[in-house]
């Protein structure tokens, strides 16, 4: 509801968003395809079996996968146009322009595609006599470290090593300046990376460790592979509910997005819902485009 709330509102007002806003729209879009597939693993675990077919086993791996990397992909990138903004904003406004924009936006959704693309070539069924499963299924032993380096790299070491040195650098610049909402700002940058952290690292702690039980590499008792199974699948959902906080942690934060929220809501419901815009015009330049 959130993510689909924020592509409602800037795709309203899609000829007055910034770069920020563009990729703000395809984090959300990003989120929405990664959560799109969930339903079917529902039914996937309910069921015990997969009755969907090999299409879609394949192609559903495959978007899971996209929406997964795309999504922190943006994160990135939004936390990079940040840094350079506050940084260095007189050296990048002749570059921050539409074109490059989309080149930039379509460059995440390729590499995207092009690192999920193992999850569909190598997803497929398996029948063992007792029921149908979708897995990832490489011939090939490299490909299987492929998938746990690609998740755990792409997925927690780098988007967490660009924020821990983009909002390092980012945090003192703010603190120097004169706004009496520079110490909102900050709380709100640590609230980013500790929820970051906090949501993504135990799973793919846990990944690594079922992945390192698996192949002999540390031994331990049944009690042990049974904890860490639960451990995965505990962090997962946790890590999983992220893309649900996103709008929240980025959108709806913003003083600008939460007042065309509002104005898209009253049109659509129209009743006892009334904002003053006096609050909003009082916010600095810089809570806005934060």
């Amino acid at each position: 509801t959130g993510n689909s709330l924020v592509v409602c509102v800037l795709m309203k007002h899609r000829n007055q968003t910034n770069m920020t806003d563009k990729c703000l729209l395809h984090l959300a879009a990003s989120d929405i395809l990664f959560i799109m597939t969930l339903p079917f693993y529902i039914q996937y675990v309910v069921v015990n079996e997969w009755t969907l077919g090999d299409l879609m086993c394949r192609f559903l791996s495959f978007a899971h996968h996209t929406g997964f990397y795309s999504s922190i992909f943006f994160m990135v990138i939004m936390t990079l146009d940040r840094y350079v903004v506050i940084m260095y904003s007189h050296k990048v406004a002749q570059y921050r322009t539409r074109k490059a924009c989309y080149t930039l936006i379509a460059i995440v959704w390729f590499l995207s595609i092009l690192v999920s693309l193992p999850t569909f070539i190598f997803s497929e069924l398996d029948d063992d006599d007792q029921s149908v499963t979708c897995s990832y299924n490489p011939e090939k032993e490299n490909w299987r470290y492929y998938d746990l380096l690609a998740t755990n790299i792409l997925g927690l070491v780098v988007p967490m090593l660009v924020m821990v040195v983009c909002y390092s650098r980012i945090i003192p610049t703010l603190v120097r300046m004169r706004t009496v909402k520079r110490h909102r700002v900050v709380k709100l940058i640590i609230s980013i990376m500790a929820i970051f952290f906090v949501f993504w690292a135990p799973y793919h702690i846990s990944r690594f460790l079922k992945f390192l039980f698996e192949k002999d590499i540390i031994t331990g008792s049944c009690s042990f592979e049974t904890n860490i199974k639960l451990s995965t699948t505990v962090s997962e959902t946790i890590a999983y509910t992220h893309c649900c906080l996103n709008p929240i942690i980025y959108a709806f934060v913003g003083q600008k997005f939460m007042r065309r929220a509002l104005q898209l809501l009253k049109r659509w419901a129209p009743g006892p819902v009334s904002f003053t815009e006096s609050s909003f015009r009082r916010s600095s330049v810089l809570s806005r485009s934060s």
